[in-house]
């Protein structure tokens, strides 16, 4: 992969409590765009945000990007219980 874009698919993809699934860089970046103040200064949200950063630059690093992420979304409880 020479180049991320905003179709271009995450890793895995991550399904929230809420019923949506981020399935790709674009469902992503809308994602961690939207993420208010007290999210932000959380260092797992900050380590999410600087990984995809990362991956935006060196397409390798989606895998991990992708992780930190569900990360993040499992420490505020946000994943689908099923783990999916």
């Amino acid at each position: 992969m020479l180049e991320l874009e905003k179709r271009s698919p995450l890793a895995f993809p991550i399904t929230l409590k809420d019923g949506r699934t981020l399935a790709t860089v674009g469902d992503a970046a809308d994602y961690l765009s939207a993420l208010n103040a007290d999210q932000r200064e959380r260092g797992y949200w900050k380590t999410a945000i600087m990984m995809f950063n990362n991956a935006m630059r060196e397409p390798s690093y989606l895998r991990i990007a992708t992780m930190n992420l569900r990360s993040a979304l499992v420490y505020d409880r946000l994943v689908d219980d099923a783990g999916h």
